[in-house]
């Protein structure tokens, strides 16, 4: 399936630039204190001035989308600020007592289309990219993996910003992933907020029963026996995986392909007890106590979840809380 709306912004105006309607990014550069987005949030502006995406979360978007129609008039990228110590800072809505800069390229002028197109391209195919802009002389350049030590550190990291050269690096990593090992009940409900986060989901279960497109219409679904299935995946330190089958049989192949790969949150259903026999099966088979302390069981934050739906809040819940915070 496609990335989520909200992370489809680059796409979304090129999109726009190719049908004639015209269309503008704005990006956030820069933040100061209880500023509401991160830098390298995006909004994007069609000439007739639809939205897709934030930089504000609300706050100054009405302004924004009125330079993005100037800079299409007069064909230039600019940055403006936003912040509380502005006399216009309340007409425009941002009284959270931070500050933002904020980047307004006009597609095709100020942001030409081939690069624009590159970086469309490079996201289609899952590589890590960025986009360099030269705020000085708005030279912009698209960059890869091993390209420049100071952006390999950002792809790292995961996070835009300022170098002290003057360049604004926008990175645009490949979406996260999240690999749900058995088509439940919970894993209906689990898709869905995933998507929402920004997630690109795969279910796996050899039974095809539960794995079946009915239960879970547009999903990518695969049947393989679970740690075949992971291989062919080959997750890496951006993938979150999940094991719903509560069946030592499907879950401990899957657990113990996790185990020895970069994964950033590996997450088991069952109770106490479950996990205690697991963990009995898992030093059997050699994993040290290190290995399985990675391992988030029962599954979720403890927040008192009862229904399906419930529960796959309290996984995302803590999937979003090892990214973030881990």
């Amino acid at each position: 399936m496609d990335r989520a709306e909200h992370d489809s912004i680059p796409e979304h105006a090129l999109d726009w630039h190719r049908s004639g309607a015209g269309a503008a990014i704005a990006t956030v550069i820069e933040t100061w204190g209880s500023a509401p987005r991160q830098a390298g949030s995006q909004l994007a502006i069609s000439g007739s001035g639809e939205m897709m995406g934030s930089v504000s979360g609300g706050c100054v978007e009405g302004a924004v989308v009125t330079e993005a129609l100037a800079a299409l008039q007069d064909g230039q990228s600019r940055v403006l600020t936003f912040g509380v110590s502005d006399d216009t800072a309340f007409a425009v809505g941002l009284a959270c007592g931070g500050t933002i800069r904020v980047l307004v390229e006009p597609v095709g002028q100020g942001l030409r289309v081939e690069v624009l197109e590159r970086l469309v391209a490079a996201r289609a195919a899952r590589k890590a990219v960025a986009l360099a802009v030269n705020l000085t002389d708005w030279t912009r350049h698209i960059l890869y993996a091993g390209d420049d030590p100071a952006v390999d550190a950002r792809f790292r990291s995961d996070r835009s910003g300022l170098d002290e050269d003057g360049r604004f690096i926008a990175i645009h990593n490949p979406p996260l992933r999240l690999v749900i090992v058995g088509a439940v009940h919970i894993a209906q409900a689990l898709v869905t907020v995933a998507r929402s986060c920004g997630y690109d989901c795969t279910l796996i279960d050899p039974r095809s029963a539960f794995g079946s497109a009915a239960r879970f219409p547009g999903e990518t679904i695969v049947e393989d026996w679970p740690d075949e299935a992971l291989a062919s995946l080959a997750p890496d330190a951006r993938t979150a995986i999940v094991t719903l089958t509560h069946d030592a049989k499907l879950d401990d192949p899957a657990i113990s392909y996790a185990l020895r790969a970069p994964v950033f949150y590996l997450g088991c259903l069952g109770s106490t007890r479950t996990h205690a026999k697991r963990v009995e099966r898992l030093q059997a088979a050699g994993f040290s106590p290190d290995d399985i302390a990675r391992i988030h069981a029962p599954v979720g934050l403890d927040i008192g979840a009862k229904t399906p739906a419930e529960i796959a809040v309290s996984v995302m819940a803590q999937i979003t809380q090892a990214l973030r915070k881990g």
